[in-house]
């Protein structure tokens, strides 16, 4: 039973460990999407504007329910005329 217990305490830490990662990722992803939305691709080097594009296109990617939590771990709201940026 001591083993048992020993394997559920490590899948906790596991899982508590896991679910930090995915917080900070989630700000991560989140205030890229808020950067990218309130981009003007016009005025940007070329560099800049395809690091963007892939940005956007991995954000693009995440679920609507991913992209929620993310924007709300940043506190962030995109307008809607600005999200395709």
């Amino acid at each position: 039973m001591p083993q048992q217990a020993n394997e559920i305490a490590l899948l906790r830490e596991e899982l508590e460990m896991l679910m930090g990662e995915r917080q900070a990722l989630l700000r991560v992803v989140g205030a890229s999407a808020a950067l990218i939305a309130s981009l003007d691709s016009k005025r940007l080097p070329v560099a800049a504007v395809e690091a963007a594009d892939v940005v956007a296109t991995s954000i693009n990617g995440l679920s609507e329910e991913t992209l929620q939590d993310a924007l709300s771990a940043v506190h962030a709201e995109i307008e809607e005329d600005s999200a395709g940026a």
